[in-house]
Formats: C-alpha cells, sequence, structure tokens
C-alpha cells in the first residue's frame, strides 16, 4: 500500500522514522512517501531502497501564534504544495504526525478527497484550544495515542482512538548511545574527559536564537565559580543546524557543539538544561538530571498563558501529574535561576535519587516496548478491514 507521512519537526521525524520501520515489516510492499527529515529519509533508503522525501521539516519550522502568523505566506505555499502532492501521488492512507497547525489542514484536505485519514500523537487538545476536538472528529478516521492521560480525555470527549504505549522507549532502549561507552564517545566527538552540562535549545531557529543568550551566560557564570572551572558545557545540536547558530561568542574553549548526538550527550552530561518539549521527557527516560526552561515571543507567551490548561509544560512532569523537575519559564528563565537548580541537582545526592525514582516512576506508566510497530500493525488492520489488533 501508499503511505503518505506529514511530519513537520525533529520529534515527528524520529516518531515518523520508527513508524516506518513498522510499516515495512508489516507491509513488505510498502511505498511510504513523506514530509519529514534525515530519520525519515534515512529508514526510506535502507527499507525502500529510494528516498521518498518531498520537503524536509528544517526548512521554516516554526512554532507560537505570532511566529506563525509572521510566516504565513511561506505555510500556506508548503500546504498548497502538499495538497497538489497528495493529489498527484493518490496514496491508500494520509499519516499525520503532531505538527496540529498544519496537519489539520491536511487532514481537513484529505478527508474531503476521500482519502483514509490517520492522526499519529495526539495534537495537545488537552492543554489548549479544545476547540479542535472537532476538527479530529470530522476529519480523522483513526486517532493513535501515545499518552496514558490521554486515554481517559479523549474517551470523555468521545474521539475514536488507539494507544498501544509511548514509541519513545523503543526509540532509546534501541539507540546504539545507550551502549556506547564514555570513552568511545569522547574520542568520537572530539571532547576530553572533564564533566559537563548538556544544553538543549531545541530544532527552529526562533527557539535556538532565544535560548542561546541565556545558555551563555550561564555557562560564563558557572565557569567562573572555582568549584566548576573545570566543567564543559555541550551543547546537543539539532541535525541540520550549524555552529552559527548557535552563538558562542565568548564562551572560550569550555562550550562545545555536538550535532545529532542527542541521546549521547544526554546518557553522558552530569545534569542538562532542555528546552521544554520531547527532549525533557527523552533525558527523564536515559536518566539525566535536569531542569527545564523556556522562553518565546512576548506576545506568544502573553496568548498562551490565557489559554493553557495545564500545570505543566513538560512531558514527563505531565505523566506524573507532579513536578520530577523545575520548569522555570519565559521570565523566570534566567541564568541565575538556572545556575541555582544546577548546583542542586549537582551537589544534592538526595535530590537526585528522588528524581531518578520519578524517571523510573514515569518509565512505568509509560508501558514497555514494541509501541511503534503495534501502532503499524493497527494502521494496516484499519485499512484493510476496519478492525483494529
Amino acid at each position: 500500500m501508499k503511505y503518505y507521512i506529514v511530519a513537520g519537526e525533529a520529534s515527528g521525524d524520529l516518531h515518523a522514522s520508527n513508524l516506518m520501520r513498522g510499516l515495512y515489516d508489516e507491509d513488505p510492499g510498502a511505498d511510504i512517501r513523506y514530509w519529514g527529515g534525515e530519520k525519515m529519509d534515512a529508514v526510506a533508503l535502507e527499507r525502500q531502497g529510494y528516498s521518498g522525501l518531498v520537503k524536509d521539516y528544517r526548512e521554516g519550522a516554526v512554532m507560537g501564534f505570532w511566529e506563525v502568523f509572521l510566516q504565513g505566506r511561506k505555510l500556506l505555499r508548503k500546504l498548497r504544495q502538499c495538497q497538489a502532492d497528495i493529489l498527484r501521488w493518490k496514496p491508500d492512507s494520509v499519516i499525520l504526525v503532531d505538527y496540529p497547525g498544519f496537519n489539520f489542514r491536511v487532514a481537513e484536505f484529505a478527508h474531503k478527497q476521500g482519502l483514509r485519514v490517520f492522526y499519529y500523537i495526539a495534537p495537545k487538545v488537552w492543554a489548549s484550544r479544545e476547540s479542535r476536538i472537532r476538527k479530529l472528529k470530522a476529519y480523522v478516521d483513526k486517532l493513535f495515542i501515545v499518552f496514558p492521560f490521554e486515554t481517559a480525555y479523549f474517551s470523555r470527549k468521545g474521539v475514536d482512538f488507539i494507544y498501544k504505549g509511548n514509541p519513545l522507549i523503543d526509540a532509546i532502549d534501541q539507540s546504539d548511545a545507550l551502549s556506547e561507552s564514555r570513552a568511545a564517545f569522547l574520542e568520537r566527538t572530539g571532547l576530553d574527559d572533564r564533566p559537563f552540562i548538556a544544553l538543549l535549545a531545541g530544532s527552529r531557529s526562533g527557539e535556538i536564537a532565544s535560548m542561546m543568550p541565556v545558555f551563555s551566560e550561564l555557562a560564563a557564570k558557572m565557569h567562573a565559580m572555582p568549584e566548576f572551572a573545570d566543567y564543559q558545557f555541550v551543547i546537543a545540536a539539532a541535525p541540520g543546524r550549524t555552529e552559527a547558530d548557535y552563538d558562542l561568542a565568548g564562551n572560550g574553549s569550555f562550550v562545545h557543539v555536538v550535532f545529532g548526538e542527542t541521546y549521547s550527550v544526554l546518557r553522558h552530561a552530569r545534569a542538562a538544561v532542555i528546552n521544554s518539549g520531547t527532549a525533557s521527557l527523552e533525558a527523564a527516560l536515559i536518566g539525566t538530571p535536569q531542569v527545564v526552561g523556556y522562553r518565546t515571543a512576548a506576545l506568544t507567551f502573553l496568548i498562551m498563558r490565557n489559554i493553557i490548561k495545564i500545570r505543566f509544560v513538560s512531558l514527563a512532569n505531565l505523566i506524573l501529574d507532579r513536578a520530577a523537575f523545575k520548569e522555570y519559564l519565559q521570565y523566570y528563565f534566567t541564568a541565575d535561576n538556572l545556575l541555582s537548580e544546577l548546583r542542586r541537582l549537582l551537589e544534592d545526592g538526595n535530590y537526585r535519587s528522588r528524581m531518578a525514582a520519578d524517571y523510573a516512576e514515569i518509565r512505568r506508566r509509560l508501558g514497555g516496548t514494541g509501541a511503534s510497530k503495534a501502532v503499524a500493525r493497527a494502521m494496516i488492520a484499519e485499512m484493510n478491514d476496519g478492525s483494529t489488533i
């Protein structure tokens, strides 16, 4: 069968690539065309022998109300390109991965063309913009959710869904990063053996530009403290970005950039400062002590503050429904606040132990392995006869 997948950011590229592996396993004749990134492309080249990439998500990916408004014309052109490509290719199903601002419009279009529409990784309507549930019901044939707390919510809202666990468990447990020795990692990346703090600024140009000044100030202040003078700071940079995206002016030799090695950087770091998102859950599953921080455009934050209905922005804290780690947002996202929390993470053994216990509970709640393949099997069953497995 022919599958058309649309993923619009780094986390979508990761989850879609693992879903693609499941689709190829369950349907040896699968032909997959996609909007995504290098992870999806690598799977397609390996399994079907050619690239099905239409558009790389890194070409202008944006988030936030104000940022989307500023790039509205570009997004509209991309949407029309996607719609035209779907019409030409005539897939058996369209699979949308998160990225709701764009993908809801694709869902409406595909549905009106009579195509089967699956939505993988639910838009976060439980956090904001609950009115989108109407679109889920109208344009999506089956929703595939990935968090245990979503089951009760979507049941109450009358949305037809399937839950097969969380694909991050597979992505992390199967990663080479978890078996590679520290010595091998350091040799491969050119880092020395000093302890380091991981810094994760996200994958979009806007959020990187917003996070980096605070990261730079944090690194300078911490490096100036005698007890931390030997520490390094390693930026886990997004694939496809360049060092120019991560302005390191004035940080000397104690700040380094490593591209496409997020899991390895997290595994070998003493602690991490993380832009809220999928990476905070990845750090919890890997076991890295962390503090989350986030800053966006002032207008975007003002709008978000008035419509978001959840207590936390980090997925790991949402899964627990309590704070496993601190979150510093917008005006509280300062070098001084981050430094204070990092010192506690490094110096307070009991604090780290409590966080590790919370991490174990998060992993338990997410369930076991095999989610991506189970979702692929369920999608194929839906396409064949409407039943689920």
